[in-house]
């Protein structure tokens, strides 16, 4: 069923590949019209067919289910595609949330596309958005990363390119690396507030709020909890500018071995300053030497 002009509709449901946001935790998500297409559906396809059963069992859904994950995509992706090209109504879902979203299922969707198939979306839930517009950081320019690398090295290369990036960052992260993810965040990262979204939409949601530095220290004290997580980083913090009684003494400094234009240039490199005013102030902090000489 659609909504159009505060009525409900009948929704069509053609043949092609449907991909169906399911409820992250709260089953009450669920839209209409996504359980028109599950329901009227020749096959859902999903990750685990344990987790995608329980859905089926609270709304009543008799669509078989497929199994399509990393581990059988080379399998199971040629005989999707075969039904999809019989003229078949398929539906793909994830675990929880928007389907293709740190999943397999964009190899499908590509393997559609390119056949000329119909894609089309039931949108819905989405922890990423779920975290981000409840988090109180900025959302008008943000950057989802998905999980991390697991090897230490990589994790902080990943990190590094990202430091000066100025945009709300998302990640996603388990439980038992959860922990030592925050504190990597925190070692490589420039200061900055931080969100960390746990449970969403479930009766146990919470968020912890605070500086990224704090939240690393928490991580590391709590015991260690159930669930998937969320991780939101901040925009850097923009640095206090240097005091006029600092931006003297690297002047001095400078003035030592450069002469009054060069000595400003590297000022305002170093600070982030604008050289005009360096140069300014340089310009007074060199009359005040002389007058007391």
């Amino acid at each position: 069923m659609a909504a159009i002009n505060g009525k409900l509709e009948s929704t069509i449901i053609v043949s092609g590949l449907h991909i169906v946001s399911t409820p992250i935790g709260n089953l009450a998500d669920i839209s209409l019209r996504a359980l028109a297409t599950l329901r009227t559906s020749d096959l859902i396809v999903c990750e685990d067919t344990r987790v995608t059963a329980k859905i089926k069992s609270a709304f009543a859904i008799t669509t078989p289910l497929l199994c399509y994950n990393d581990h059988n995509a080379s399998k199971i992706l040629p005989k999707i595609m075969e039904l999809l090209q019989k003229g078949k109504i398929i539906s793909l879902v994830s675990d929880a949330g928007t389907p293709t979203i740190s999943d397999p299922g964009y190899k499908l969707v590509n393997s559609a596309i390119q056949e000329r198939i119909l894609v089309t979306s039931v949108p819905g839930a989405s922890a990423m958005l779920a975290a981000l517009t409840t988090s109180g950081l900025p959302t008008d320019r943000f950057l989802f990363l998905g999980f991390l690398p697991t090897r230490e090295a990589a994790k902080q290369k990943t990190l590094k390119a990202l430091n000066e990036f100025r945009a709300t960052l998302i990640f996603y992260e388990s439980a038992k690396r959860l922990s030592a993810t925050v504190k990597t965040m925190a070692d490589v990262l420039n200061p900055r507030a931080a969100v960390i979204a746990r449970e969403l939409t479930k009766k146990y949601e919470e968020f912890w709020r605070g500086d990224l530095t704090a939240l690393a220290l928490k991580t590391s004290r709590e015991r260690e909890k159930k669930g998937e997580f969320v991780i939101l980083l901040g925009p850097p913090q923009a640095a206090e500018p240097p005091s006029n009684e600092t931006v003297n003494q690297m002047l001095l400094e400078a003035l030592g071995n450069k002469t009054l234009r060069d000595a400003a240039t590297l000022v305002a490199q170093e600070t982030g300053l604008k050289r005009s005013d360096v140069y300014r102030q340089a310009l007074k902090l060199k009359e005040n030497i002389i007058k007391t000489e």
